[in-house]
């Protein structure tokens, strides 16, 4: 199969998306932005073909009357197994990264106890890992780094006081070690890794002849015929400057490519805000952005969550909860610290102080929107923060207060608008 990938290399997140040669979407990867930005990107790239793969085997699945109505329950049984499968490989990895970095001179007093210390640790690991991939288990995260953390710090305390060893010396081994395993690819491939899922789920219980075209569509191929990479680090990506194309180009187009209709493009991400107008083709006439700071983005929710001793995804939510909105002077993220404790010291209330926050967010955007040439119609809001529900609330009362009743766009998937357009202008440098 040919593919076309796209890969949008944001400040906080890198996404990718697989089409093939009618643009149609076969899958989407995401993960968090590094400081290597190669790995990201191909990590990024990966999940978006394990997503193709998946896709693939509905397709094969479908032509099998006896399974109509099971076949999105054989999936997520094959999804679930392969991502166990991938996090015991990288497991094993991990460990042998520790076990490398207990060899360094200023260890070698402890380096024995340490290394039982982290084999009593990783069995623990190993064990507990059914439970995390356990059907009907939902995972608080999907990111290695975030499911191996959380058990790790818990087991190796009690091994650490159990060995009479310091913790914080096997955390420092953990946190070198898991850096160096989060910046290198899997050492196994992901047919590889499918084919042990395949080998542990149900899906055999379809009978021999389904359990063979699932393995006949694992060997079908994924081409790379061309890849386009955009995003606030797209000059650090490993493609020819030929295979780049701008944000705003992808962005535009990737609206256009979700929603035809589309006129008026809001892009809200980790480190800009972009407010763009395209034509019935999908070609950007004109853009604004804020490229100097990164006031009201992604990354300054992301500074009061952490202020407020909250998660990210809490700050929507409990700004809905406001019975009134505090006036925010400022959503620069330097000041924000000091404003939000000031609010805070006067009495008022945290869902007010976050309603009043997220309006002054999307007057900003509405700001540059305006300078961009308005609102038309059909306006499409992406990026992270268009799954915000308080942002997506003001930003309608806003459009409507402003501009009157104008269609809005909110697509599921829109955090992967940039590499949507990336993947179409892929297909396009090929096809035409």
């Amino acid at each position: 199969m040919r593919c076309f990938i796209g890969i949008d290399l944001g400040s906080t997140t890198t996404k990718a998306v697989v089409m093939d040669e009618t643009c149609r979407v076969m899958g989407r990867g995401i993960t968090n932005s590094r400081s290597n930005y190669d790995t990201a990107a191909a990590v990024a790239k990966q999940e978006a073909l394990i997503d193709t793969r998946l896709t693939l085997f509905r397709n094969s699945l479908s032509a099998f009357p006896s399974l109509a109505g099971k076949v999105d329950d054989i999936l997520a049984d094959i999804e679930r197994n392969f991502r166990h499968v991938q996090y015991l490989e990288k497991l094993e990895d991990l460990e042998a990264t520790c076990l490398e970095n207990t060899g360094v001179p200023r260890l070698a007093d402890v380096r024995a106890t340490a290394n039982e210390v982290i084999a009593t640790v990783f069995a623990r690991l190993r064990a507990d890992s059914g439970e995390l991939f356990a059907p009907g288990v939902a995972r608080k995260s999907d990111f290695f780094r975030d499911l191996a953390g959380a058990g790790f710090m818990h087991a190796a305390e009690a091994a650490c006081k159990d060995a009479g060893l310091s913790f914080d010396l096997i955390l420092n081994v953990y946190d070198k070690s898991i850096i160096a395993v989060e910046n290198r690819e899997p050492t196994a491939t992901m047919e590889s890794t499918f084919l042990r899922a395949l080998e542990k789920s149900g899906a055999a219980g379809g009978g021999p002849e389904v359990a063979q075209v699932l393995k006949d569509t694992l060997a079908v191929p994924l081409e790379e015929s061309y890849v386009v990479g955009t995003g606030y680090g797209r000059v650090r990506l490993p493609f020819p400057k030929e295979h780049i194309r701008s944000e705003i180009l992808c962005h535009g187009l990737g609206a256009h490519m979700m929603f035809p209709g589309t006129r008026t493009v809001l892009d809200i991400g980790g480190q800009d805000t972009k407010g763009i107008q395209v034509d019935p083709n999908g070609i950007v006439e004109n853009f604004q952005m804020n490229d100097r700071c990164a006031a009201g983005c992604g990354r300054y929710l992301g500074y009061i969550a952490d202020e407020m001793s909250m998660g990210l995804h809490e700050l929507g939510p409990m700004a809905l909860k406001a019975t009134k909105q505090v006036r925010i002077n400022s959503t620069c993220t330097v000041f924000a610290g000091a404003e939000l404790r000031n609010r805070l010291a006067l009495g008022e209330k945290r869902e007010d102080i976050l309603a009043g926050l997220h309006r002054a967010i999307i007057l900003r955007a509405i700001s540059i929107l305006s300078r961009a040439g308005g609102v038309q119609d059909e306006f499409t809001f992406t990026g992270g923060v268009a799954k915000n529900g308080a942002a997506v609330k003001e930003l309608r009362a806003l459009i409507k207060e402003n501009y009157g009743d104008v269609t809005i766009n909110i697509d599921p998937d829109s955090i992967y608008t940039g590499a949507l357009g990336g993947a179409t202008f892929a297909v396009r440098a090929v096809t035409q």
